[in-house]
């Protein structure tokens, strides 16, 4: 059943230069880099506060700036910038040659210097903001529609970074896209006080694995750490969501329900075979946070191979160390695979499987890249480049490309590109490579 929806002037919110839908860090890092070069640039996020799965799904771990040696730094840029804003205000926790954990972070406190990054970088900001579809005339894009509490109304721009994590930009313009069928499931995390004291002295694996259907707990992995700042208070990342696709709008719904739900099983477990009355929950993300969904068609797929292998890419824009993590969608616990050619399945209550992907060898890489090609969509728009967990990636690379402090590159490289495009009147795909590694570099990434 259809419904036809009539047409209808409506008021052009703000034109700029560059328009940046979603606000993860991802996306408020290519704003931050494009309006420091000289660009007007606005940003637009359906939550109350920037900084995406970081804050309002709770997670609060950035991962090591470091190769897999920890010998040499391979990321900087806005993500070392934000860290030390946030020791500044004691917000943050480094743990050293740790790479499940590089840094800790009060993600609240990481609200707040977004806030700051995206005030006075003279970004114009609207929050509370829907995208809802683009604007198409004779076939270039020159706007995207956004609902609010003001009504609908447009957003222009010359150019449009779609950083909003399930494309939904590239979405509605139709360009092409896959979802793997053994997306990685999602996870609600909750903030919890007294969770180390109700835990204490229990193998909570065991436990979970035992009792795991008197609760209606599926089989997973958990984790969890510290929150800088906030004594006694614990984040923990312990449920797990099948088979729900977050950029279905029904699926999201039980996802974020049944979320909630597996939070509150888990603490009623710990509560009747642990500690649990010296527990109490302390707050529940705002959105799930979502591993995967689309990924977008774009000039080339980064493989595994390439990851595993430490390939090297002419248009790299990006540096990583995190191992592939692959949190399965088909049976419980994840695959670890590192760069030595190491390998570790791990499901909890169970002996840890380990064994090598490949036989060992003299050298090994220790990081590996992203080329700017996987943010370049097929098809006609050229003003058009993502950022984000939706790039073009197979299934195996993703595991490890996915993390944050490797999505934060590809936002200030998208930042940057908008503004070379901006300024030479070209788009996304003819900027020359070498020119927008060196304006990275300038602005304080680490190009390799």
């Amino acid at each position: 059943m259809l419904l036809r929806e009539e047409a209808r002037e409506i008021p052009i919110f703000y034109e700029a230069d560059i328009c940046v839908l979603g606000g993860s860090c991802t996306g408020v890092f290519a704003a931050v880099r494009a309006a420091r070069l000289g660009a007007r640039v606005v940003i637009i996020e359906k939550q109350n506060a920037f900084g995406g799965v970081a804050t309002s799904g709770l997670v609060n771990i950035w991962h090591s700036l470091q190769n897999t040696e920890f010998d040499q730094q391979i990321i900087a840029g806005l993500t070392l910038e934000t860290i030390e804003r946030l020791d500044r205000v004691g917000g943050v926790i480094e743990e050293r040659k740790n790479h499940s954990a590089g840094y800790m972070l009060n993600t609240e406190e990481l609200k707040i210097e977004l806030d700051r990054l995206v005030q006075e970088s003279n970004v114009k900001a609207y929050l509370h903001t829907m995208f809802v579809s683009p604007h198409v005339v004779s076939g270039e894009l020159q706007g995207a529609i956004v609902e609010n509490k003001s009504g609908r109304g447009a957003i222009k721009a010359k150019l449009f970074i779609d950083a909003t994590g399930d494309g939904d930009l590239c979405d509605r313009l139709g360009i092409a896209q896959r979802l793997s069928p053994h997306f990685q499931p999602s996870t609600a995390c909750a903030k919890i006080s007294g969770w180390e004291q109700g835990t204490e002295g229990i193998d909570l694996p065991y436990l979970l694995l035992k009792h795991k259907d008197e609760f209606g707990i599926p089989e997973g992995f958990g984790w969890g750490t510290q929150v800088p700042g906030a004594q006694d208070v614990h984040m923990y990342a312990g449920t797990r969501v099948y088979h729900a696709n977050s950029a279905d709008g029904e699926a999201l719904t039980y996802s974020e329900m049944e979320g909630r739900r597996q939070v509150r099983a888990i603490m009623d477990l710990v509560h009747k075979y642990g500690h649990g009355d010296r527990m109490s929950l302390v707050s529940l993300p705002s959105y799930i946070g979502t591993r995967e969904t689309r990924h977008i068609g774009c000039h080339y797929q980064l493989t595994g191979e390439d990851v595993l292998y430490g390939r090297r890419f002419d248009d790299a824009v990006a540096n990583g160390s995190y191992r592939i993590d692959i949190h399965h969608q088909d049976k419980p616990g994840i695959t670890f695979k590192y760069l030595d050619g190491e390998q570790a399945y791990i499901r909890p209550g169970y002996p840890k499987e380990i064994g090598r992907w490949r036989e060992p060898t003299q050298h090994n890489p220790t990081f590996y890249q992203i080329p700017y090609r996987s943010l370049l969509p097929e098809g006609p728009y050229r003003n058009v480049i993502v950022a984000g967990r939706m790039l073009d990636i197979d299934e195996e690379a993703f595991g490890g490309v996915r993390v944050m402090v490797n999505m934060n590159q590809l936002g200030e490289a998208a930042g940057v590109a908008a503004y070379i495009a901006l300024t030479e009147e070209k788009g996304f795909a003819t900027v020359d490579v070498q020119s927008l590694r060196h304006m990275l570099q300038s602005g304080g990434s680490i190009v390799l």
